[in-house]
């Protein structure tokens, strides 16, 4: 019997919040940091056991479940998610050391959320049963409400926190309702996405299927105008928490993964609909970030802008595209997520991430100062960084398909990158004038193993991507030749 490692995978950081309750609670960030540790082993074990080259849904577990309604435990990968294990395992661990030191009240139970929520966002990456699926993706909510309620980073944080609960409970339904009619139109209604990516479906049906999941993952990616509870989450969220929210783009893999597949004849038809979605993110983001003075802020809209180029780049419906695509999900991981926790570091160290009040930041905290800037290139695409491959193969497939549209986002990719130089001026290369900037300490050591992780993948992936499109190279040709069934 093979050894069930996308369960140990997805269940070994909810094990490791229920032992936090039977210890005591001096050890709870210890434990969940070696649950961290361990995932993330586990993790580049389940990514060195793929093998490109075979069967495309890998590592495979079935088990019966809700056997009336056919419902499956059903786990698997392929090479559009198994390398988001090691990723969200790795932003999970820079998130734990961006609270290191800021959580001093509660600690057993934040810790214990922030690993159910590790588990649920696992879950969602390598469930393949559509009611499976969406408990993982429900399940994120509940962790997610208390850690931005109970230790947000200001006053607004409780009613932040409720509305983008029930936003998201709200989105959940036409996501539910998708699976439910996807099951329905089966002869012997069935959940398992795995047989249903091979079903012609009648075109009624992948109507419903398609507009219901761009509805419900486009609240979450956010897409324009769904976009309004972003920048409110990332004022009152800790840096820790909007680093897993914006670096990790569940709803933009919820399309790559569900809604287009599922649905390729409608996907094809309105390809003008994603496209146009994409393109006004874009452009939407980057205007958005002119008029922002607080750093977290315009990182979320940057990051609605590149996101909105992913989605622009999945409307090509090629291969190159879906690389692109899964290449730039991934680097927000690491650049956009770990921006974010610098961030943190920054708003630990001064109380606030607001551009006026930091002025000369950078000359008494340069290593910090050196990583932001670092993580921000790679956020805007500059070549040499994890982002840039993915974009440009993005923009190819944009001006290939819809030439007008890559032309806009090119523009809007443009005021992005400049708008964040100017803001990074501001912030970190004016006079320091206030004391808590005067007195601010550089990274710690474990912060400054999180700057030395993130600088080597930013960079690594940046110079030599191959080895990771030689992954998702089959998959996505498989993804895009599944479209003209």
């Amino acid at each position: 019997m093979s050894l069930p490692l996308l369960s140990l995978v997805v269940w070994l950081p909810a094990a490791g919040a229920l032992l936090l309750w039977l210890l005591p609670a001096r050890r709870a960030r210890g434990l969940a940091a070696a649950a961290m540790l361990a995932t993330l082993l586990l993790s580049t074990a389940a990514l060195l056991a793929y093998d490109p080259a075979g069967v495309r849904f890998q590592l495979v577990e079935r088990a019966p479940w809700i056997t009336s309604l056919n419902v499956h435990y059903l786990l698997a990968v392929d090479g559009l998610s198994v390398l988001f294990l090691p990723a969200t395992a790795l932003l999970f661990i820079g998130a734990l050391v961006a609270a290191w030191n800021a959580v001093r009240d509660a600690e057993r139970l934040h810790y214990s959320l922030l690993l159910l929520l590790q588990s649920a966002t696992l879950g969602i990456f390598c469930a393949l049963d559509g009611v499976l699926f969406f408990a993982f993706w429900e399940l994120t909510l509940v962790p997610l409400y208390f850690l931005l309620g109970r230790w947000g980073a200001n006053a607004g944080a409780p009613a932040a926190a409720t509305r983008y609960f029930l936003l998201m409970l709200a989105g959940g339904v036409p996501v539910l309702l998708a699976f439910v009619v996807l099951a329905a139109s089966q002869p012997a209604p069935t959940f398992d996405l795995i047989a249903l990516f091979d079903v012609s479906l009648p075109r009624p049906v992948q109507l419903a299927v398609f507009l219901l999941m761009l509805l419900g993952f486009g609240l979450k990616v956010p897409l324009v105008p769904l976009h309004t509870w972003l920048p409110q989450f990332a004022l009152a969220a800790p840096g820790s928490l909007t680093a897993l929210l914006v670096g990790l783009k569940l709803g933009a893999y919820g399309l790559l993964r569900f809604a287009i597949p599922l649905a390729p004849e409608i996907a094809r038809e309105l390809h003008w609909l994603v496209a146009g979605l994409g393109t006004l993110a874009i452009l939407y983001g980057a205007v958005g970030m002119l008029a922002q003075t607080n750093l977290r802020v315009a990182l979320a809209y940057a990051s609605v802008c590149h996101v909105g180029l992913a989605v622009l780049g999945l409307a090509a419906y090629t291969a190159s595209g879906v690389q692109g695509a899964v290449s730039l999900l991934l680097s927000f991981s690491v650049a956009t997520g770990g921006a974010l926790v610098l961030l943190e570091f920054l708003r630990q160290r001064t109380g606030t991430t607001d551009v006026g009040a930091l002025g000369g930041a950078a000359r008494t905290m340069p290593l910090l100062a050196s990583g932001i800037f670092v993580c921000g290139l790679a956020g805007v695409g500059m070549p040499g960084t994890s982002s840039f491959p993915g974009e440009f193969l993005l923009l190819i497939a944009a001006l290939e398909t819809h030439t007008g549209a890559g032309m806009a986002a090119l523009f809007g990719l443009s005021i992005a990158a400049g708008t964040f130089l100017f803001l990074f001026k501001r912030a970190f290369l004016g006079p320091a004038t206030r004391p808590a900037v005067l007195q601010a300490s550089d990274l710690r050591p474990r912060e400054w193993a999180v700057l030395v992780a993130l600088i080597a993948m930013i960079v690594g992936i940046g110079v030599h991507p191959e080895p990771w499109f030689d992954l998702v190279r089959p998959a996505a040709r498989a993804w895009a030749a599944g479209l003209l069934r």
